[in-house]
C-alpha cells in the first residue's frame, strides 16, 4: 500500500498531499474554484497546479465546490487521465468527507434518494452518501454532529442536498442552510465558510495496482471553529479508512422517504 497521509509543502497557496510520475494532488482551500465555469474566476486551482508543475497541461479528474476543501488529483498525462477517469465515473475511487451539519443525526446511515441532475431539472439521477457520527455537541444556538460522510455516487451537492434532506443541513451552507444559524456559528466560532472537508481519497495507483491513500489535513479556516465548539483534536487526524462503508447503518432514507 502507498500511502501519502503527510503533506509535501506548500507552494502557491495550495497544500501539496502527493507527487509521482502520474498523479498529482493537492488540498484545495475554501472559496477557490477547481477551473473557470460559471464564476468565470481567473484564480483557479487548475492554473495554480500548471504553475507549480511548470507545464500546460493537467488533467483535473474530479472537481469540488468552490467552498468544498480539500483532496483534489490530478493525472499528468492524457493515458493516466482516461483509466482514472473511467474510475471516477464507475464509482471506483473512495471518497471521504469531514463534515459539520445542525442536529444531532443518528449514529450512522444511508442516504439512498434521488436528486435532481441540476438544481431546476426535471430529470432525476440516482445518489447515494454513508455517513458516520463521529461526535455531538451543545454548541450554541443549535446542537451540531461532525460527521465522517462517504459518497456512493458523484452528483452535483449531492452530500449537501442529501444531508439537507434529513433537515441535517451542513453549517454555512448558504444554498441549503439556514441564515441566521449560519451568521451565529461565525459570529460565536469564527466559521466563516461551508463546514465540508474533502478529507480523504483512496484509490488504486495506475501503475502499481497498490492502494494509494491520500489525506488532506483539516485546514485551520475549520480545524481551528471545531475546536473552539468543543471538538477534539483527535477527531480530525485522519479519516477511519477499515470502516469501508456504513451500509449496515441503523437508518436508511430511501426514494419514498
Amino acid at each position: 500500500m502507498n500511502r501519502s497521509d503527510t503533506t509535501t509543502g506548500f507552494e502557491r497557496g495550495v497544500e501539496i498531499l502527493h507527487r509521482d510520475e502520474c498523479l498529482f494532488a493537492v488540498s484545495k482551500p475554501s472559496g477557490l474554484s477547481v477551473h473557470r465555469g460559471w464564476d468565470d474566476d481567473n484564480d483557479v486551482l487548475v492554473g495554480r497546479v500548471r504553475k507549480i508543475l511548470g507545464t500546460r497541461k493537467v488533467f483535473p479528474l474530479h472537481r469540488l465546490d468552490r467552498a468544498t476543501s480539500g483532496v483534489v488529483l490530478f493525472a499528468l498525462d492524457a493515458d493516466v487521465a482516461r483509466e482514472m477517469s473511467a474510475r471516477f465515473v464507475e464509482h471506483r475511487i473512495e471518497k471521504c468527507y469531514l463534515a459539520l451539519v445542525r442536529g444531532v443525526t443518528d449514529e450512522s446511515g444511508r442516504i439512498d434518494k434521488p436528486l435532481r441532475k441540476q438544481p431546476k431539472s426535471e430529470e432525476f439521477v440516482e445518489a447515494c452518501t454513508e455517513f458516520r457520527r463521529l461526535l455531538a455537541l451543545p454548541t450554541l444556538p443549535r446542537e451540531t454532529s461532525l460527521l465522517e460522510v462517504r459518497p456512493l455516487s458523484g452528483k452535483l451537492h449531492q452530500i449537501r442536498r442529501h444531508l439537507k434532506s434529513l433537515s441535517h443541513p451542513l453549517i454555512g451552507d448558504a444554498n441549503y442552510g439556514k441564515g441566521p444559524i449560519n451568521r451565529d456559528m461565525r459570529d460565536r466560532y469564527g466559521l466563516s465558510r461551508l463546514a465540508l472537508h474533502a478529507w480523504g481519497l483512496c484509490v488504486l495507483h495506475p501503475r502499481t495496482g497498490q492502494e494509494l491513500r491520500i489525506v488532506a489535513p483539516v485546514p485551520d479556516d475549520f480545524a481551528h471553529p471545531l475546536r473552539r465548539m468543543g471538538y477534539p483534536g483527535e477527531q480530525l487526524e485522519a479519516p477511519d479508512w477499515a470502516a469501508r462503508s456504513f451500509g449496515n447503518a441503523a437508518l436508511q432514507i430511501h426514494a419514498d422517504s
